[in-house]
């Protein structure tokens, strides 16, 4: 399944959280860092929701919209 994550940029370092899953972040140095342990992150909290016998949440949908800066 594909999810949506939010990247934000923060002052030398980057964190990422996953709307549909409250509570999974992940932060590294690097953008690219960063990706990689919010995968791992989700991966492991759909794992361990799964072992509970949680339902899995179906990716939200996500839109984006251009507004005049």
């Amino acid at each position: 399944m594909r999810y949506t994550i939010i990247i934000e940029h923060g002052s030398g370092s980057f964190s990422a959280y996953a709307p549909d899953f409250p509570g999974c972040v992940a932060a590294a140095d690097t953008e690219m860092e960063t990706l990689a342990l919010m995968k791992e992150a989700l991966e492991m909290h759909i794992e361990d929701m799964r072992e509970r016998g949680e339902p899995i949440p179906q990716p939200s949908e996500t839109r984006e919209i251009e507004v005049a800066a």
